[in-house]
């Protein structure tokens, strides 16, 4: 008993001092501005926050979490085709891709697919 407290008072000492070590040895002596501020979406973070947000931006996202979710979706579809009754399947994916179709479609009439003005 006594000797298994030795070794963890040991091991929690020798964790410390690494840590510690870890620590003095990391800092770095020179920082840069632009290391150490915040990149996001290709905006300054110093200026102001109020300037007017490209709306392509938003757009390209929801798109992008549109298709994300259908491959989360399709996936496991697949997955399930030799267990579940086919007539099921096929009408459950040919129902959710055509909503999808729909979708795109609805993104394409609206002109949202246009990159370039």
């Amino acid at each position: 008993m006594f000797s298994v407290t030795i070794m963890a008072s040991i091991l929690i000492i020798i964790a410390n001092v690494m840590m510690a070590l870890a620590s003095i040895l990391s800092k770095k002596t020179l920082t840069d501005r632009e290391k150490c501020s915040p990149f996001e979406c290709g905006f300054d973070p110093k200026s102001s926050s109020r300037l007017p947000f490209s709306l392509r931006f938003f757009l390209i996202t929801i798109i992008f979490l549109i298709f994300d979710v259908e491959i989360a979706l399709i996936l496991p579809m697949i997955l399930i085709i030799s267990t579940s009754d086919i007539t099921m399947w096929a009408s459950t994916s040919i129902v959710f891709i055509i909503i999808l179709i729909i979708g795109l479609y609805h993104e394409w009439n609206q002109g949202m697919l246009n990159w370039s003005n």
